[in-house]
């Protein structure tokens, strides 16, 4: 479990890798990542957008961005969190994903990166 906080939103993230969806045969690796942004700021926060980095062990690296996260905008009061689960198919079955989230401010339409930390994906044979 890796956390970054920025500007008082806190975000942390856990990977699993789901070896019923994989095919290592195949090249097909799957992870779920499962993320908490808890804002502990003092002010309304929304997300507004996503930007991922995501690295396969030899493959370029790959970016992804869109609105909000998993179809939703979420609006966190101080004190808020909210959590979801995506995933990620690698090649490789090594890998790291980072980015970040446009966020505003609701009370004065500020906005301001928060930083999603850096995280790693790695099938269990894979350590050996």
């Amino acid at each position: 479990m890796v956390t970054e906080v920025t500007e008082g939103v806190k975000v942390t993230v856990f990977t699993e890798y789901q070896p019923d969806y994989s095919s290592p045969a195949q090249n097909h690796y799957v992870f779920t990542y499962h993320i908490t942004i808890e804002n502990n700021s003092e002010h309304t926060v929304k997300l507004l957008r996503r930007h991922w980095y995501i690295a396969d062990a030899g493959y370029p690296v790959r970016e992804v961005e869109g609105e909000g996260v998993v179809g939703k905008q979420p609006v966190l009061e101080p004190g808020d969190t909210h959590q979801y689960v995506s995933g990620c198919n690698l090649k490789s079955g090594i890998g790291k994903m980072h980015g970040t989230y446009l966020m505003e401010r609701v009370v004065d339409g500020k906005n301001f990166q928060a930083a999603i930390p850096a995280f790693s994906m790695l099938a269990p044979y894979r350590s050996n």
